[in-house]
């Protein structure tokens, strides 16, 4: 690990598991000051998580809630006195086609995982354009770009993250803020355990997930945090309004099959 990140403060959403946490993770090993902003860590001061170093800290917040968001960030700034870097990684999934969910549970994924990232990013904004280092990173995927089964809703949110960054990208680029997002394809986190859990036949589930990604096995949350950690990186200036797939090959490659 490098120290490419010293003395930067990183805000990341969702941090306290899976990639959210191996984000905040990384972030800190690299140099910065991280607050992990999560719906389930309790209400009150900066606390530790466990799973995490103990230099990273976490507030609870749920980004559906805009003045819960909009007190955490300014916990986070009377903690460290910047927000260089936002990542919004919050996000819940979906199963089904476009006949099998309701409005409602179309009202609240989008909810979390695109508004969501429209409160943090608002409520950061006036910090990030204080700061010589802005970086913003959303957690895209590449059901975004890929048409998966039985993901509908799912994949219709994290499309419009794409669109959503490449929009703010064009808005904040003169601001000196960089937006970028990362679109991990079938990752190795507690959501993806959970299906797999509740499959007819988990191994043989978990052997088509792995085939799909022609590099043949799940995307582990460490590769993940360390294509955030690129894009947020102030080393990489001139990279904006990109969306940085982590998917084993599955976005660009054709091979034959096996």
């Amino acid at each position: 690990m490098t120290k490419d990140f010293e003395g930067l403060v990183a805000v990341v959403t969702g941090g306290a598991s899976g990639i959210g946490a191996a984000i905040a993770t990384r972030l800190h090993a690299d140099g910065a000051r991280v607050m992990v902003l999560d719906r389930d860590i309790p209400a009150g001061e900066p606390s530790t998580v466990h799973g995490l170093p103990d230099g990273v800290r976490a507030l609870h917040a749920d980004v559906t809630d805009d003045a819960g968001v909009r007190t955490a960030v300014e916990q986070v700034v009377a903690t460290y006195g910047a927000i260089d870097i936002l990542v919004n990684n919050a996000g819940i999934g979906a199963q089904g086609t476009v006949a099998d969910n309701t409005d409602e549970q179309w009202a609240a994924v989008l909810d979390v995982n695109v508004i969501g990232m429209v409160r943090a990013s608002r409520a950061c904004l006036p910090h990030l354009r204080a700061s010589s280092y802005a970086s913003i990173v959303n957690v895209s995927s590449i059901a975004a770009t890929a048409g998966l089964p039985q993901r509908a809703l799912y994949s219709a949110s994290k499309g419009a993250v794409l669109a959503l960054t490449r929009a703010m990208a064009a808005d904040h680029v003169r601001e000196g803020i960089r937006v970028n997002c990362v679109s991990p394809g079938t990752a190795d986190t507690p959501w993806i355990g959970r299906l797999l859990d509740a499959a007819d036949d988990p191994a043989a589930e978990r052997a088509a997930l792995e085939a799909r990604q022609p590099h043949g096995r799940l995307v582990s949350a460490a590769e993940v945090a360390g294509a955030v950690a690129y894009l947020a990186n102030p080393a990489s200036s001139s990279t904006v309004g990109v969306s940085l797939a982590v998917d084993g090959g599955m976005h660009e490659l054709r091979l034959r099959p096996q």
